[in-house]
């Protein structure tokens, strides 16, 4: 048996079971850390697939700054437990299930129908890309599409400090008049 078979039976079945922990889990923290470890079986099944730039920006974006800013944004907000966990649409789990089935059975048809369920590349794939897809890739990234891409990066960047700002929390302080208020209530409650 194949080294790649063996990996793939192993990874397969823990990214499947972290998706699953991840839509079932009650905390929000560790149903985020079973995204990052599901992330992780995905990069494992590019590497497999001999596509090392993907595998590549699936741990470095994906499992990497993606997950730090969905935590971030959950401990910002400061998630609490006491949140009420009824569900306010009657019919909301049933058709969730039905639409997620609904589509998986759309993705499979619409792979069968396009490539067909292939164990090899295409005739002349290779021909496609000489120099590999991560040159090819850096190529036009950083050569065509530079100025973009820099825009880009920068515009996240704003959105992220805006996003922080909006979501801090402010503190009223609170006057001396105010304190003195409150302290001679609370005295004139105990000579009472």
């Amino acid at each position: 048996m194949p080294l790649d078979n063996v990996v793939f039976w192993v990874f397969a079945p823990i990214a499947i079971g972290a998706a699953v922990a991840m839509l079932v889990m009650r905390n929000v923290v560790h149903a985020a850390l079973f995204l990052v470890l599901n992330f992780g079986c995905i990069a494992v099944m590019y590497l497999l697939l001999d596509a090392p730039f993907l595998f590549a920006v699936q741990i470095i974006v994906y499992a990497g700054a993606i997950m730090v800013l969905f935590l971030f944004v959950i401990m910002l907000l400061g998630v609490d437990r006491s949140d009420v966990r009824t569900e306010r649409l009657f019919l909301q789990r049933p058709l969730a299930i039905v639409l997620g089935a609904a589509f998986f059975i759309e993705i499979g048809m619409a792979v069968r129908a396009g490539i067909g369920f292939a164990t090899k590349a295409p005739d002349g794939f290779e021909a496609l890309q000489p120099v590999g897809n991560a040159q090819a890739v850096a190529d036009v990234l950083f050569r065509q599409y530079f100025f973009p891409f820099e825009v880009t990066s920068i515009l996240l960047i704003v959105a992220a400090i805006a996003a922080m700002v909006l979501a801090q929390r402010r503190v009223r302080s609170v006057t001396q008049a105010e304190l003195d208020d409150a302290t001679a209530a609370a005295d004139a409650e105990v000579t009472a």
